[in-house]
């Protein structure tokens, strides 16, 4: 496969990964309405135990600092976030998921896995494309 015809299968993916977001955030929760944004905020708050800085999730997503603080409080009103003092950082404030962020995190995360499976069943699959896969999906996370 030429880089041309790579490049244009990876675009593919990444669209057809955003509908599937897309649809898991109606589906997997439905009446909460988060958007892309607030979603990526909860991929990112789960990824560690304690949270992160808002800084950090601000460069994470891709969003101002005064965005993701207000993006944060709209979390923290709903119930998906607290909000604290960063302890070993006064300055800062750290943000982690509740229960209830959890919950939801996790829930679109197995909407997702499950459509992936059920797709991934009607593949041919083989250690080589996935460990073509894994190196092509940590490069791209490397440029972000």
């Amino acid at each position: 496969m030429t880089t041309n015809a790579t490049s244009r299968a990876l675009e593919r993916l990444v669209f057809a990964g955003v509908a599937l977001t897309s649809r898991a955030l109606a589906e997997a929760t439905p009446g909460l309405e988060l958007t892309v944004p607030q979603w990526r905020a909860l991929v990112v708050l789960g990824e560690a135990s304690d949270g992160a800085r808002v800084s950090e999730v601000a460069s994470r997503v891709g969003g101002s600092l005064p965005g993701t603080s207000r993006l944060l409080r709209r979390l923290e009103r709903r119930g998906l976030v607290s909000a604290r003092q960063d302890e070993r950082d006064h300055r800062a404030t750290r943000v982690r998921l509740t229960p209830d962020g959890r919950s939801v995190r996790s829930a679109i995360v197995a909407y997702r896995r499950r459509t992936i499976r059920k797709v991934a069943r009607a593949a041919t699959p083989s250690l080589e494309l996935a460990a073509e896969l894994e190196r092509l999906a940590a490069a791209i996370g490397e440029e972000l």
